[in-house]
């Protein structure tokens, strides 16, 4: 399959280098400069797992604007207030036949890649696959080969033989794909996770593993859950979990799976960047607000994100 990832961070290297070992031929497309000519100097991508063996795995990386063949499948994974500028960049390149697919955190990246690529050839879903982005073309793949998994869906949740196909190189490459056939249910799943341990562990400078030894945190991610439900059910999801099943989700995440782990949020935070809390926690809060609801809670912790990223931006210029 052709294969162009749109984005070289922490994620996009996992996905494009995992299907490139398979056989896949894959081209990676770096709008971030930093990343591009870091990747260009090395001739490739440093890459580690749990902080052991680094070695150089060559890739091919271009340019947006130099980028010119036709792909089967296109993987966009910036970050999500950059998808508008990414799709922008690259639609010259999405053919008729291109299928996009975004596992990005938060929600939103779906309305944009809509306005290019019809919704028959929008694959959606999402990771739970720890990665650490350590300098532009370094990256750390967390947890054992084949640990993590990934869940993808039709925006139209009609599957099609393209999806079946993805799916197959998915699993090849151990990423333990499952095909889902409900979009919302399966992104407002992870979208809860993430509005409880990014946001949190982040503003408390904390692992996963920290958050959920605390013993109070259960009545925290109950709070969080409890308000991203109703904002959630409200508008018209079919929610995967129960609430209990999704506290159980987030406990067995963090306690058991990636215990040592900080969310890329908080991996966004401590290099200046901004983080997509807009795109979690605030968009309960938004949902919310349009159907007469508050939460509350949700919007109490994108205010105080927020903050905390100012005043690492004002430590920063100092």
């Amino acid at each position: 399959m052709k294969i162009a990832v749109i984005g070289a961070g922490a994620m996009g290297l996992r996905y494009g280098i995992l299907l490139q070992e398979v056989g896949n031929d894959v081209d990676f497309v770096e709008p971030w400069a930093p990343s591009y000519q870091a990747i260009c100097k090395q001739g490739g991508v440093q890459v580690s797992r749990d902080h052991q063996n680094q070695h150089l795995v060559p890739v091919d990386v271009y340019r947006p604007d130099e980028y010119t063949q036709t792909p089967d499948l296109v993987i966009l994974f910036t970050k999500q207030m950059q998808s508008e500028e990414a799709m922008v960049a690259c639609r010259h390149f999405i053919g008729e036949k291109t299928y996009v697919l975004t596992n990005q955190n938060g929600i939103g990246s779906v309305d944009v890649i809509r306005r290019y690529v019809p919704n028959e050839r929008i694959i959606a879903g999402i990771a739970l696959i720890a990665t650490v982005l350590d300098a532009p073309g370094k990256v750390d793949f967390m947890g054992a080969k084949g640990a993590g998994h990934t869940q993808l869906v039709n925006v139209t949740e009609k599957p099609d033989d393209f999806t079946d196909e993805v799916v197959r190189e998915f699993e090849r490459a151990g990423m333990n794909p499952t095909l889902q056939t409900n979009y919302l249910g399966t992104l407002w799943g992870k979208l809860l996770m993430n509005s409880v341990i990014n946001t949190l562990c982040t503003l408390m400078d904390i692992t996963m593993g920290e958050y959920v030894a605390y013993s109070g945190a259960d009545d925290l991610s109950r709070r969080l859950i409890d308000e991203g439900y109703a904002a959630g059910v409200a508008d018209g999801v079919r929610f995967m979990q129960s609430r209990e099943e999704m506290l159980q989700i987030i406990d067995h995440e963090s306690s058991q799976v990636n215990p040592l782990h900080h969310p890329s949020m908080y991996q966004d935070m401590v290099n200046g960047r901004p983080t997509e809390v807009d795109y979690i926690n605030g968009h309960i809060v938004k949902t919310a607000k349009k159907h007469g609801l508050e939460a509350k809670s949700h919007e109490m912790l994108v205010n105080l994100l927020h903050l905390a990223e100012s005043a690492k931006q004002l430590k920063m210029a100092h």
